[in-house]
């Protein structure tokens, strides 16, 4: 099993979550979304996700660009869920 979960991760087949969007959480999702992994964030902040969803940033240390750049690619999506 763990030659497995490895295997998905050198081949960035894992799926990734990040629990709370904040100062730490939006820039970890949106670097493992710019690496490879399709990546699910999750918020308590129904804001903060939909923002997500139209490519948007709220926070100055992530540029809507790269946001934009990795939710176009369906690699980074955000859930309230």
């Amino acid at each position: 099993m763990l030659d497995s979960i490895l295997k998905n991760i050198r081949t960035r087949q894992a799926r990734v979550g990040v629990m709370g969007l904040g100062y730490v959480g939006l820039p970890l999702l949106v670097e493992l979304a710019k690496a490879g992994f399709d990546s699910v964030g999750f918020d308590v902040d129904q804001n903060k996700v939909d923002a997500l969803g139209r490519g948007e940033s709220y926070l100055e240390d992530v540029t809507a660009a790269d946001i934009r750049e990795v939710v176009d690619a369906g690699r980074l999506t955000a859930t309230t869920d």
